[in-house]
Formats: C-alpha cells, structure tokens, sequence
C-alpha cells in the first residue's frame, strides 16, 4: 500500500511531465503504424511531394489538434467577442500579455508535431522518400552523371541495394535524415531547458512559496469542481420539483453572470498585493467591485500554473 501510494504521489508530482510523455509515446507508436503499414514510396517523381505530405502533415494535424484541446486557449477566446460589442474584439489587457498566452499555448501545442517529426526523421523512411526526388539532391548527387543516376536516385527507398551506385562521398540519405532527427532532439531539449531556466530566474516569489501556491491551486479546483457540482445539483433538484409540481421556486442564490466573468479572467500577478487565483482575488476585493480587481501585472511564465489548475490541462 505505502508502495502504490508512493506511485501515486510521483504521478501527481510529476503529471505535467509525464503527461507529455506519454503523447510523445503515443505519437511514436502511431508514426511506427504509418511508416510501417500505411506509407508505401512510390519511386518515382512524386516521391518529393508523397515522403514531404507524410512527414509534415500529420505533424501540422497534431498541431492543430493541441489547439484544440488546449483549454487555456478556450478560456482565453470565449467570451472575448460578445453580440453586445458588436465583434469589436477589445483584447482583455495588453497585446503583450495576448502574445505570451499564446506563446505558452504554442509550446503545448508542438510537443506531439515534434515528436512526430523526430521520430520520422531516425526512422528515415519519409525523408529518404522525400529527399529522393529532390532536385537540390539531385544536382549535388547526379552531377555530370547523367539522367540514369537521377533514374536511381529516385528508386533508392524501394532497394537500398541501389546506394551502391550514389557516390559514396555523399552522406546517404537515411544518415542525413537521422542526423536532422538528433538535431532536432538536441534542439528541443535545449530550448525546453533554456525556458525553465529563465522562466523560474523571473519567478516573483521563492521555492516554497511557489510549492505552496501549487498545492493552494491544486487544491482549489478540487474543491470548485466538488462545490460546483453540489449547487448545480440542488439548483437542478429544485427547477424540476417546480416544475413537476407546478410550484414556484424559492430563492436560489447563484453566481452572476458578471461574476462568473470576474473569476473567468486569466491570472495577472500583482507585486503589491499577493493572490493565489482569480477566485482569491475576487473575494478579497469586495467581490470584484474593488479597483484593486482589475489591477495586475505582466503574468510571469512560472505561474502559468496558476490557470492550469483552475481549468485542467486539456477539455472546453
């Protein structure tokens, strides 16, 4: 039992990171069945344009989709163009602060496209498709050799037996598509190392203090979604007693519609007064009618956490 409860408090700890493992294990295992069953070189001019569409494309899909499901970016978009402003869409804050959610979504959003690409690129099978038919390749491999080596050139993915005839003085073409696969590791890795640095360099507050503001949010969202669903279920008791009884309701209090926005707001860190959430901003501030509310400074990196407990790390 102290074994498994080890396990689990790893796994809450460390669900961001492992939650990224395992989409790029999923999008690993899905490139391994595409480049396995699905893509088949055809050997010949569009071998360009076929090994280019399976590389990319579904990366540019995955992207797509991490916007999708990326919660953060539907918090930041609803609401924002209302029918009463008539579609003039006034950003809520600075156009900075705009870009730095999105900069933030973004990077959430390429961890499974660059896994797929990475993985493509070791496994070498749509580069060596694509770069086949390229004429760049083809003029630095088939020079002054004539159009036979270009005819070759092309057939390398469907027999490997046909490098042979390429100049050995040019990388072959599954080595260069691994070496690009490593850069692009190596470069990951790097930024993502480089912005953890830098985003917890910029920290407004101090380990422990950012410790205990990670368990506080934790804690919040559990006990908003308990909250939540107990005055949604009484509300929803009530309306049908009225209406199968034929009786009028009694009152009922619930947030506003003004209320709901107040809290809905992204997060801004203010060094003057500390809050630990929108909601704990909200009731110190004489329920958001203070002039304190709406004040707030640039959202640091580092407490981009702050908004990720409060609306989980992926859902609508």
């Amino acid at each position: 039992m102290d074994k498994l409860r080890g396990a689990l408090d790893f796994c809450i700890r460390h669900q961001t990171v492992l939650g990224y493992s395992i989409v790029s294990l999923l999008t690993a295992a899905t490139e391994q069945i595409f480049s396995s069953v699905v893509f088949k070189c055809p050997c010949n001019s569009g071998n360009m344009l076929y090994g280019s569409i399976f590389l990319l494309m579904p990366a540019f899909i995955l992207f797509l989709l991490g916007y999708m499901v990326n919660a953060k970016m539907w918090r930041l978009l609803t609401g924002s163009c209302p029918p009463e402003k008539r579609c003039r869409c006034s950003p809520r804050g600075t156009h900075g602060w705009y870009c730095h959610v999105l900069v933030s979504v973004t990077a959430r959003a390429l961890v499974a496209p660059l896994t797929w690409v990475a993985v493509a690129l070791l496994r070498a099978n749509f580069y060596e498709c694509a770069a086949s038919g390229n004429s760049l390749i083809k003029d630095r491999v088939c020079k002054d050799k004539g159009e036979e080596c270009w005819k070759v050139l092309v057939r390398i993915p469907c027999d490997e037996k046909l490098s042979e005839k390429i100049s050995s003085e040019f990388l072959s073409l599954q080595a260069q598509s691994q070496l690009l696969g490593w850069f692009l590791i190596a470069s990951i890795i790097t930024v993502a190392l480089l912005s953890t640095c830098v985003s917890h360099c910029c920290s407004p507050v101090s380990y422990l203090q950012l410790k205990f503001w990670k368990i506080y949010s934790k804690k919040e969202k559990e006990l908003f979604e308990i909250k939540a669903k107990e005055h949604a279920t009484r509300l929803a008791e009530m309306n049908m007693k009225c209406f199968f009884e034929a009786t009028d309701p009694a009152p009922f209090q619930t947030p506003s519609n003004e209320d709901w926005q107040k809290i809905s707001f992204m997060y801004t860190f203010s060094s003057q007064e500390q809050y630990y959430s929108m909601i704990h901003k909200y009731v110190n501030t004489n329920r958001g009618q203070s002039i304190r509310f709406g004040q707030g400074d640039q959202n640091p990196p580092v407490l981009a956490f702050v908004d990720e407990a409060s609306i989980g790390e992926s859902g609508f």
